[in-house]
């Protein structure tokens, strides 16, 4: 390895390292923090967020290859890093008092969100098959132990056990797919895969087969159906805190594989692959939007809800195949995904203040009265609702538009059809929140802290005000996105 390799790779992994390097520094500052004084733990590991987004910002507009092939930053790598350690710094926010309120104050919970957070970054710069599974479980391993971080509250051990078991078991599919992978094509770099597959020397049945089941591996860590079982257990028995964050990062790492691998990987098996991501997209909409309606629990209904909006972005998958139109998708669901960050983190932070120690405060009728008595908030959790159904002037409106015209280029008319249908479905269940805030009568407890505040209240007018930039946003990702697929 010359000495301009080793650069270029200790450049392509700054942004990481500097986070890595940081938590296990952390991990060690932490134990000299008295007990009633995490929230020092909190902002330093804030300060360390903001110092790998720092060196994240700083690559843009470079393409880097490393490590012999196995990692790549390009626009695309960057873009989503970026929405990954934003995720962490919001993770941090809403995590700041409630751990406090719920009396599971500990600093590890940072030193963890760190980790997960570098597994997620790591996902996003994956050129090769390995990295991807090591990104996955970087990823994971964190996340299992935050989701029983409530102990020894029975519902958040149980959505850790579950979320566990289930993550390992849809590992070791990953693993296998990975095998396959390589017995089909003799490499596990994303490239070498396309150029065994163009000469001729790939076998093409065995490489279906294992590209399947890289599918199912991600299709778990993005919850669609029918990999979705373990999300409403989950994310309703996980410290809300923990849900939220999972609720986006994990989610858009797991797109951020998927279309990787895809696209880069895999577009010669785009006549096989094709129909089942439009089946998966279809009945993850469905379901979703469908069984969300009969939750009367607040988590429940957005982990349902959360596995709809899944099934939104793999519609721009399914078009992956089509050489003209899969860069257009990829900037949609890239977009799609900062909508729905902005609106779910939102309407998260508003579920954190109503939610009492005691477990009350996370039913629908709980939030009878909020318009009255608290205005503000009511209006910030409308515009989340608005924006998660796609209504406009929210950003989620521009975001579907933006999603349902890919699949339409794709050719996909029908599914663009179960999308905009399945949105009509979904504002029952949205929009009743807002009914029962401002047209019912209660007394809602709300615990107002300064970083929930600001948390909805910035998601809230960001959710708006970028509804009048998006054109110029689109363009932008989309610009990013060309020059890498």
């Amino acid at each position: 390895m010359t000495l301009s390799d080793l650069l270029t790779n200790l450049k392509i992994i700054a942004p990481i390292s500097v986070l890595l390097a940081w938590a296990c520094l952390l991990l060690l500052v932490d134990l000299l923090i008295p007990k009633g004084r995490k929230g020092l733990t909190a902002l330093l590991a804030a300060i360390g967020l903001s110092a790998s987004l720092g060196f994240s910002i700083g690559q843009s507009g470079q393409v880097l290859i490393g490590f012999d092939g196995m990692v790549l930053v390009d626009g695309f790598a960057v873009f989503l890093n970026v929405l990954f350690l934003g995720c962490g710094l919001v993770g941090i926010t809403l995590a700041y008092d409630y751990l406090k309120r719920m009396e599971i104050e500990r600093g590890e919970y940072y030193v963890l969100l760190l980790f997960t957070v570098a597994g997620m970054m790591l996902m996003g710069i994956a050129a090769d098959l390995i990295v991807v599974f090591l990104a996955l479980e970087l990823l994971s391993i964190p996340l299992y132990v935050l989701a029983g971080f409530a102990l020894p509250k029975l519902e958040s051990e149980e959505a850790s056990l579950k979320y566990f078991l289930l993550g390992a078991f849809a590992g070791g599919i990953l693993v296998y797919g990975v095998a396959l992978v390589f017995g089909a094509t003799g490499t596990t770099a994303l490239t070498g895969v396309v150029l065994a597959v163009k000469s001729g020397a790939a076998n093409m049945g065995l490489l279906a087969i294992g590209a399947g089941l890289i599918l199912i591996g991600l299709g778990f860590k993005v919850a669609v159906v029918p990999f979705h079982m373990w999300t409403p257990d989950v994310y309703h028995g996980a410290p809300s805190a923990v849900t939220a964050f999972m609720s986006v990062g994990a989610k858009a790492a797991g797109f951020a594989a998927l279309f990787r691998v895809f696209i880069t990987a895999f577009p010669g098996l785009s006549d096989k692959l094709t129909p089942i991501l439009w089946v998966l997209a279809a009945l993850t909409m469905i379901l979703g939007n469908v069984v969300a309606i009969a939750q009367p629990n607040i988590k429940r209904m957005l982990a349902y809800s959360s596995i709809a909006h899944a099934g939104y972005i793999l519609m721009a998958l399914a078009p992956y195949g089509q050489r003209e139109v899969a860069p257009v998708a990829v900037a949609s669901a890239l977009f799609y995904l900062v909508a729905y960050a902005l609106a779910n983190f939102g309407a998260w932070a508003v579920v954190i203040a109503l939610e009492q120690t005691t477990g009350k405060g996370l039913t629908l009728d709980d939030y009878a009265g909020l318009g009255r008595k608290h205005p503000l908030l009511a209006a910030a959790m409308a515009i989340f609702m608005f924006s998660l159904t796609g209504v406009p002037p929210a950003l989620g409106f521009v975001g579907k538009f933006y999603l349902f015209r890919a699949a339409l280029q794709g050719g996909f008319i029908g599914l663009a059809v179960i999308g905009v249908l399945t949105s009509l479905v979904s504002a029952y269940y949205y929009l009743r929140v807002v009914v029962v805030m401002y047209m019912r009568d209660g007394q809602p407890e709300v615990r107002r802290e300064a970083w929930l505040d600001l948390t909805a209240g910035g998601a809230a007018l960001a959710t708006l005000a970028l509804t009048i930039i998006s054109p110029p946003l689109f363009n932008w990702v989309a610009e990013a996105v060309m020059k890498t697929f």
